[in-house]
C-alpha cells in the first residue's frame, strides 16, 4: 500500500519512537541525520536497531546521514539487520549516490529495502534532477526539502510573507516532481514546518495532490490525519471517476460530453489514478 503520510521520528528518542506506533502514520522515517547530534549518532543507531526488532503497524524507513559525512555505512550496518522497508538518503545528487547506497544495503544484508531519496538539498542536485535520469531498481520514492537548499544557496528565507515558497524553491519542487514521474516512483511533498497551522498544512497538501504528488511528510503526529485525509479520494471523486470510465467505455475511443465538459483519454487516466488510490485504501 502506497503511504500517504510519512512521519519523521528522532532516532535517538526511545520515547518518541514508542509513541510513533500510535500515530496512525502510514510510514515512519526513523531519523539518524538532522535530529540527532554528533555525539548521539551511535546511541541513535542502537536505539533504531532495537526499534526495528519489534513489530509495527506501519512501514519504517531509516534516514541515514549523507554520503559525504562518512557516517552512512555505519548507519546502514547498524540498522539493515532489522530489515527496514527502506532507507532515506539526504542530499542525494543523482543516480550515482543512489547506486552507492544500494551497494551498502547489499553489503550489509538489507534485503530488498528500497531507497527514498531527498533530491533538492543542494544546487547541484536540483540541476541534476532535470538533466539526468534518476531511475534505479531500488529507488521507490523521491522527495524534496527547502531548508538545506536555502543554506546551500545562501538564501535568507525560502518562503514569503504569504507563506508560499519563493520561486527558486518552487522550481526545485517541480524539478523533483518531474524526475519522480520520469523514474516511475512515488513523489512525496516536503514537510510543512509550522505544525500548529493546520489550515496552511491542508492548503499545501491539497496543492501537492493537485500537482501529482502522492504523499506528504510530517514532522508532528498532529499533522498525520489532515495529510491522510487530503490524499484519500472522497466519495464524490470516486463517483466522478467511475462515471468517466463508464462513459468512455460505452463510447469507445474518442471524446464524450459529461455535465457540459468534453472528456477524453487524459481524463480517463486521471480517473483511474483516483480509483487506484481509493482501492489501495480498501484492499
Amino acid at each position: 500500500m502506497t503511504p500517504r503520510c510519512y512521519l519523521f521520528v528522532p532516532g535517538d528518542s526511545a520515547r518518541k519512537l514508542e509513541k510513533s506506533l500510535e500515530s496512525g502514520a502510514d510510514a515512519l522515517i526513523l531519523d539518524l541525520e538532522d535530529s540527532v547530534g554528533p555525539d548521539a549518532k551511535q546511541a541513535a543507531r542502537e536505539t533504531v536497531a532495537a526499534f526495528l526488532g519489534r513489530a509495527a503497524p506501519m512501514a519504517r524507513y531509516v534516514r541515514v546521514n549523507a554520503l559525504d559525512t562518512g557516517l552512512t555505512e555505519a548507519d546502514v550496518a547498524a540498522t539493515a539487520p532489522g530489515k527496514p522497508d527502506g532507507f532515506v538518503l539526504p542530499k542525494c545528487e543523482g543516480r550515482d549516490d543512489i547506486a552507492e547506497l544500494s551497494r551498502l544495503i547489499e553489503k550489509h544484508d538489507g534485503g530488498d529495502a528500497g531507497i527514498f531519496a531527498i533530491g533538492t538539498e543542494t544546487v547541484r542536485a536540483v540541476r541534476s534532477l532535470l538533466a539526468t535520469d534518476w531511475s534505479h531498481p531500488r529507488l521507490t520514492a523521491l522527495t524534496w526539502g527547502a531548508e538545506d537548499l536555502a543554506a546551500d544557496m545562501g538564501a535568507v528565507r525560502n518562503r514569503g510573507d504569504d507563506g508560499g515558497y519563493y520561486t527558486p524553491f518552487r522550481f526545485a519542487r517541480d524539478a523533483m516532481l518531474f524526475a519522480a514521474k520520469a523514474a516511475g516512483v512515488a513523489a512525496v511533498d516536503s514537510v510543512y514546518t509550522n505544525f500548529r497551522d493546520e489550515t496552511g498544512l491542508i492548503l499545501e497538501a491539497k496543492e501537492a495532490l493537485d500537482c501529482g504528488f502522492t504523499a506528504k511528510m510530517a514532522i508532528h503526529p498532529s499533522q498525520v490525519a489532515p495529510i491522510q485525509k487530503v490524499f484519500t479520494p472522497t466519495g464524490e471523486q470516486v463517483d466522478w471517476a467511475r462515471k468517466i470510465i463508464a462513459a468512455m467505455e460505452e463510447a469507445g475511443n474518442g471524446v464524450v460530453q459529461i455535465d457540459g465538459r468534453m472528456i477524453d483519454r487524459p481524463h480517463v487516466k486521471t480517473a483511474r489514478n483516483i480509483l487506484d488510490r481509493w482501492q489501495a485504501r480498501h484492499d
